[in-house]
This record gives C-alpha cells, structure tokens and sequence, in this order.
C-alpha cells in the first residue's frame, strides 16, 4: 500500500449487493466509516434497497426510499408499494432494460442515481461537499452467466455521473486487502476473499514493510458469479419452491407434463422476483394454475407474487442461513395468511445443498492462485471478508487449502469501502484503477 500523502481527502463507496457502505479519509490517512441513523438504530451498514409508492404530493407522482428507511415503508404499506433489492445484479444483463414501478419506467442508471441520492442524504454529505477523489468499488466478475462488462461499465458511469466528479473503480477485494494490510507491520503476501451477495471475488497482493516506497503491489485477481444469493436459493429451492409448485405436473390434453422450471427462474435473487408483480407473469400463473395437478401451490406461488411475500421469505431464508453459521441446527420459519412454512434443517443439509457451488469457488480460488504465480504454501494470510465468509463450510474451504493459522477475519461487512478510502489517499490512485478487462473466470 502506498504511503498516504496529504490530499484534500478521499470517499469510498461499497456498492454492495445486499449491502452498500461509505467510508471518509482526511490528509492524515486514516479512514472512518459513516454511520447512518437509521429507523432501526444507528449503523454503518445501508442495505441496497429501494421503495417506490405513488404520490401526487411529489414531482412525476412517484416517491421513494433507499436502505432501511425503504423497508420501513414497505413493511408499512406492502401492497401499495414496489420494493428492489439486489438491483445491483442486473448491472452486467442485457436482457434488463428497465424496471416497471406503476406507470413510470426506470433504467439501471436511474435505480442508481435513486439510490445513490438516499445513500448520500442519510450520510449528511451534500454532492457540493464530496471529496475530490471518490472510489468506487466494483466486482471482479460481475453476476450473470455471461455478463456484459462494458454495459456494467457504461450503466456505472451513468449511475456515478451524479457525483459530478471523475471517479476510480477499484476490484473490492482489492479495497478489503488495502484494509487488512493497514493491519500488517511486516512484509507478507495476502490473498482477500470478499464475498458479497452477488459475486465471489478474490485478490492476490504482495504488501511490503510500513514505510516502502510501493508498499502493496496486485499480482492477481479471480471472480466467479456465486456468492450469498445463490446459497438463499438453494434454500428456497429445497423448502420453498416444493410448495410452490416446482417439481409438480400440469395437463396438456391428454398429457400430464412436469411444469417447466422457468416458472421458477426468478425466485433465484430478489433483483428478478420483485419484477414478477405484473399484470403479463400474473395472467400465465392463472393460465398454469388453471391446468395445474396441484392448484393450491399454484395460489401460494401467486399469492407470494400478488402479496410481496418474497422479502419476508427471504428474510426467514437470510435468518436460517445466519443460525446455521453458528448452529448445527436451524429452522426455516415464515407465516402469512397465504402461506406457512416451518422447516427443520440441519447444517449438514445446507451443506449438502451449496455443496457445487463451494467446488466452483474452490476452483476460482485455485485459478487466482495460477495467475499470480503462486502455490497455496506461499500465501501468509488469508483474510476472507463479507457476509457469507462466516458460513463454516466457507472457511474450511480455506483452511484446507491454507491451514488454519493462516486465515483472519472481522468487519466482514466495511472493509471494502475502509480500504476503498485508504486507496484515494494514495500518490499512485490510477494505478489501482480496475481494467475493464477484468482477470474473471
């Protein structure tokens, strides 16, 4: 990491999946995270969240939340309102053009530019008041099975023009081995693993002793498109979806079909399952139903979609996922009056469940580890960041290829943007800019 040199100051900006967090450094190069005030108690973490609700009261007659204050509003008048989350994952789709909200309709950018305006008013930070260096974070494979890295670059762009200043996109596990190594006192070789909502990223950096000219220096990076949303599915594919139908038959004439597993696709992440509140998805699900063996799933998948139950599902998904990260047992526990499910499950299961996708990682690990030249026994530390890095099958992945003594932890959820801030103090900033063409696998 470089030496900090006395510019006017620096932001970073973790646009995360599930999360986004800001974090400010002045000359004296050190960085402190904003909190925020939020309905639920004061914190550093902004959920990347936004709500809509029609009011003639504002202009174009349609308001709007972000973060917490956006749940509150949703869980206070769900069926008069349109919640996103995880918009984040459509940055590198093609096939997203917009989201429908009422009569209005809104490209990616405009979500962002939402978004971005409610992150920064609930930081008290006026656009005439940033920084001149702002870092923004950005993922070293974006979600998707073929993303579009230019489109994510070009609705990125977009998005940040609100800034109205240049701004630097830096890998995010780049930005969490900036933090760590803040910790470092003697040379070492680091390997960050951040894993978010939607993507698995990881870095490989040589960091030098306090006082070095060039203090960290990348010697390479790896992403892969399999993070915390897809171990939700996979819950809500074994406990969930069976009682929506998945699995289930139809008649066509004289045949008795299995439904097709389209039907299901966007129960996958909250970015597709939101959009599903449409007048042409609702009128196919009474089509399906209509034909359907088991019409009473039918109604409970159309009446998850009719009455936005998929955050409350979703959040009893995220709750199991936590309890098993600390338990060797869960239960998977939601009640509505369309729909109640009560699970047990065990860690095993879960594992068992998210067992191809910890392969795929592991893969992406060794394919890191190839680019940078290096075997597993010559990595000192290994700091594994983000949410789904307390999953227990998580960190043995790591602890077999490394040995436990090696692996270290902690501010799973602010490390990025710490390290993004540290980065903009640095005399060399460009060259920690992210290329577009991104070393993912």
């Amino acid at each position: 990491m470089p030496t900090p040199t006395a510019t006017a100051g620096s932001i970073g900006i973790d646009f995360g999946t599930t999360n986004s967090v800001i974090a400010l450094a002045g000359a004296a190069g050190e960085a402190d995270l904003v909190d925020f005030a939020a309905p639920g108690g004061s914190g550093s973490v902004f959920r990347s969240a936004l709500c809509f609700w029609q009011d003639e009261g504002v202009r174009g007659g349609l308001a709007h939340e972000a973060g917490p204050w956006a749940i509150s509003e949703f869980l206070e008048f769900p069926q008069g309102s349109r919640f996103l989350q995880s918009f984040k994952s459509v940055a590198a789709n093609p096939a997203f053009e917009h989201a429908t909200l009422f009569e209005k309709r809104m490209r990616f950018e405009e979500l962002g530019q939402v978004f971005l305006t409610h992150l920064l008013d609930h930081a008290g930070t006026a656009l005439s008041d940033l920084p001149e260096r702002i870092v923004i974070g950005r993922p070293v494979r974006y979600v998707g099975a073929r993303p579009d890295e230019a489109l994510a670059r070009k609705r990125y762009d977009a998005m940040f023009a609100l800034l109205k200043r240049p701004v630097h996109y830096v890998y995010e596990p780049v930005g969490a081995a900036f933090s760590f190594a803040s910790r470092l006192s003697d040379p070492a070789t680091l390997l960050v693993a951040d894993f978010g909502g939607g993507t698995s990223d990881f870095s490989i950096v040589r960091v030098e002793a306090p006082g070095a000219e060039r203090r960290c220096v990348p010697l390479g990076s790896a992403g892969i498109g399999i993070a915390g949303d897809r171990f939700d599915y996979r819950i809500m594919d074994h406990l969930v979806l069976p009682l929506l139908g998945k699995g289930g038959t139809y008649r066509s004439f004289d045949k008795v079909l299995e439904i097709p597993p389209g039907h299901f696709k966007d129960f996958g992440d909250w970015s597709r399952l939101a959009m599903m509140r449409n007048r042409r998805t609702l009128e196919q699900l009474a089509k399906l139903r209509h034909s359907a063996t088991d019409q009473a799933a039918i109604d409970r998948m159309i009446a998850v979609v009719e009455h936005e139950l998929g955050f409350g599902l979703y959040e009893a998904v995220g709750q199991l996922k936590r309890t098993l990260s600390s338990s060797d047992h869960g239960a998977l526990r939601f009640e509505s009056e369309e729909l109640q499910i009560e699970a047990e499950v065990s860690r095993a299961e879960f594992e068992r469940w998210i067992a191809p996708d910890l392969h795929r990682i592991g893969e992406t690990v060794d394919g890191a580890l190839a680019k940078a030249g290096l075997r597993p026994d010559q990595i000192d530390h290994v700091f594994l960041t983000g949410g789904s890095s307390l999953i227990p099958a998580v960190r043995a992945l790591f602890e077999e290829r490394f040995g436990e003594g090696h692996i270290a932890s902690g501010n799973e959820l602010t490390s990025i943007a710490h390290g993004l801030a540290l980065i903009g103090q640095s005399s060399d900033l460009d060259e920690w800019v992210a290329t577009d063409l991104a070393d993912a696998v």
